[in-house]
């Protein structure tokens, strides 16, 4: 189900009882990582996906993964323009778990850690903070400057986490899928929402 300007197109009767998560994705590298969550969310099923994308994550995933941005939207329960300030998630009124921004751009990141909401992706995020939810970064940059690392400090501050997408190999991936496949349970764990989607240590 896609939203645009003009609100959700089911009646509320329709509407999931599943509480729900806020999904963003930014322009940074790495947009594999926003596909392996959302296909991981849906198979879960117990949480109600509202997806929203700015303009460099749709050009991300054309340029490399050589596909159409309208296949993560598939992914997602709802969809929302990212140019629509006055959406669902913009409001702190509309509940949800928490939000997730996988991959989280350095710009994005800039703009939640100084509250500049120029889209929907940083107002959701602004939202999340000031609502007290959980609201995880998936920062993906390397190296980190200090700028950088300031913003992260002021996030974490505010009660965010950032969580990049360090590789794990105590579990023994023997594919990239194995390796995405943990960088999304443990976003799901940040997020309270219980899994068992990935490889535990166990001693």
């Amino acid at each position: 189900m896609h939203i645009g300007d003009t609100g959700d197109s089911r009646p509320p009767s329709a509407q999931s009882r599943r509480p729900r998560l806020v999904v963003g994705v930014s322009g940074s590298s790495a947009p594999q990582l926003a596909f392996a969550f959302l296909e991981t969310v849906r198979a879960l099923g117990t949480v109600e996906t509202h997806l929203v994308m700015s303009a460099g994550a749709r050009l991300s995933i054309e340029l490399e993964m050589r596909r159409d941005p309208l296949e993560l939207e598939k992914l997602a329960d709802v969809v929302h323009d990212a140019r629509n300030m006055g959406a669902a998630i913009s409001s702190g009124s509309f509940k949800t778990l928490g939000m997730v921004v996988v991959p989280c751009s350095m710009r994005t990141l800039a703009a939640v850690a100084t509250g500049n909401s120029d889209n929907l992706v940083a107002r959701a995020a602004d939202v999340t903070l000031k609502e007290r939810r959980p609201l995880v970064l998936v920062a993906r940059e390397t190296p980190l400057s200090y700028i950088h690392l300031e913003n992260m400090r002021t996030v974490t501050l505010a009660g965010g986490t950032i969580l990049p997408p360090v590789l794990s190999f105590y579990h023994q991936p023997k594919s990239l899928d194995d390796v995405l496949r943990q960088v999304c349970g443990k976003i799901l764990d940040r997020l309270g929402i219980e899994n068992e989607t990935f490889d535990r240590w166990t001693g």
